[in-house]
């Protein structure tokens, strides 16, 4: 019973979502408490909730201080040379733009945190989508999957929980499985560029030039960094080749291609990157920027707690930027609603993962999957781990995945001559979805910042990501590495 509970909440929860039935917040506090009591548990919702609660806050304090650091130093101009660098690349053509994010993503990620990733890929990349009238779900599904691959770097989480749970080395774990992982990234780049050509295809291409054109002057319009600033008529320029006409790249990727017709002309975010603003510090570019490389190479060499480091980094970079109480108010309220939305989701899916796990859906689930493995599969264990890793690491938490399920896999995969290394290495394979599971607190930053539905997100990137797994999956098995 509880696990078809355990499925039935998490389906209820995924279809209200996309059909925009309830929001995310709603449906992550609403549905899960609402099952407890079909539970029968009802009674111990209080301490379920405090239990997620209690094993979330570190990860909502990490990135509420986290926004709050890359916000400032998205103010004070560190990332102002990398936007001046893609815009040189992507040219205002809508498929170099979309490559471009995969690949931005795919640097960042080296950091190895996924909320990092998304607050500076969005920064720099949002104005380009904005501007040219792109969707917002290419950007935020592209980044998500790139990530997602450069997840499994060993100290970025992954790979570290599979070699703790199992009791083996990291780089036992990973090296072997870089040449499918690089194949895989290779399938996030070929699919940025399928997607960027349907964009080009449904907006025609502009140059820069087209794109940040002076017209009469009716409306004032800040343009993208790097390029100074003009007036405009509060209209785009016409697109070259191309009507602006939607086609099923639109449908596809969950957004209508006017859906941002009625708002404001000049977003806030183009604004924030106005080459001119007040905010902007040129004299301690250089102090920013060792601050940040200080700040990463910290969480890489785990000299303090990943929320220590963000408080600490925050509250200095505040400090020196902004000497000046009323501005550093002034800083922390621009930021104040995207922590807010990120917290408050944190926190919501704490009451999913409390109830999940402590009724123990999560663990009958596992067992029920487990258990109704064929006999004839077992000696196709490593296969096997590869294919469960896809759903279960999307409806589960990576610790509840690699400690819960892992071991009992791996005991299993034994059973058959399969070594423990390779259901580690098949573990890995999910990893592209699994960024983009409603349990994982950056996908929550990715959607914010960007300002597109998680529905919408998840609609768009769940059959993108599946299949880019599926691509690593292969390329193990045919390296011999699975």
């Amino acid at each position: 019973m509880l696990t078809i509970l355990g499925f039935a909440m998490i389906a209820t929860f995924l279809v209200l979502i996309m059909l925009k039935k309830m929001s995310p917040i709603a449906a992550l506090v609403l549905i899960p408490a609402l099952f407890c009591v079909f539970v029968g548990k009802g009674a111990k919702l209080g301490d379920y909730v405090l239990d997620g609660v209690s094993s979330l806050a570190p990860t909502a304090a990490m990135l509420m201080f986290a926004i709050v650091y890359f916000g400032v130093m998205i103010d004070v101009g560190l990332f102002d040379p990398i936007v001046r660098a893609i815009l040189k690349f992507c040219k205002a053509d809508p498929l170099r733009i979309v490559v471009g994010t995969a690949l931005l993503a795919a640097i960042v990620s080296l950091d190895g945190d996924g909320s990092t990733t998304f607050m500076i890929t969005v920064s720099a990349m949002y104005p380009l989508y904005k501007r040219l009238k792109m969707s917002l779900v290419v950007m935020t599904g592209v980044a998500a999957m790139a990530n997602g691959v450069m997840n499994t770097l060993p100290w970025g989480g992954p790979t570290a929980r599979a070699a703790t749970a199992l009791k083996l080395d990291a780089g036992d774990i990973f090296v072997p499985m870089i040449p499918a992982l690089a194949v895989g990234l290779l399938g996030v780049f070929a699919l940025s560029y399928v997607l960027g050509r349907r964009e080009r295809k449904r907006l025609g291409v502009l140059t820069l030039d087209e794109v940040l054109v002076e017209e009469p002057e009716t409306e004032t319009e800040t343009v993208l960094v790097g390029a100074g600033t003009g007036t405009g008529t509060g209209r785009k320029a016409a697109p070259v080749g191309g009507s602006g006409s939607g086609t099923d790249a639109d449908a596809d990727a969950g957004v209508d291609a006017d859906a941002d017709a009625d708002e404001p002309e000049e977003d806030e975010r183009l604004a924030g990157l106005d080459p001119n603003r007040a905010t902007l510090r040129p004299k301690l570019y250089w102090f920013n920027a060792l601050l940040t490389v200080t700040l990463l190479t910290a969480m890489i060499m785990e000299w303090l707690p990943i929320p220590v480091l963000f408080l600490l980094g925050a509250a200095l970079a505040l400090t020196v930027n902004f000497p000046h109480m009323p501005d550093q108010k002034a800083r922390l309220g621009a930021h104040a609603e995207n922590v807010l939305n990120v917290a408050g989701m944190v926190f919501a899916a704490a009451v999913f993962t409390g109830v999940l796990t402590g009724t123990g859906m999560v663990d009958h689930m596992a067992t029920w999957l487990v258990d109704n493995i064929p006999d004839g599969m077992g000696p196709h264990m490593a296969f096997v781990t590869g294919v469960l890793s896809i759903p279960l690491t999307y409806f589960m938490s990576n610790d509840g995945f690699y400690f819960g399920v892992l071991p009992v896999l791996a005991e299993a995969g034994q059973a058959h001559g399969v070594s423990s290394l390779e259901i580690a290495r098949a573990s890995l394979v999910g990893q592209p979805l699994h960024m983009s599971s409603p349990l994982v607190p950056a996908v929550y930053v990715l959607v914010g910042m960007a300002k597109v539905e998680f529905g919408d997100h998840t609609r768009f990137v769940v059959k993108w990501a599946a299949l880019t797994s599926l691509v690593i999956l292969a390329a193990g098995m045919l390296f011999g590495i699975i």
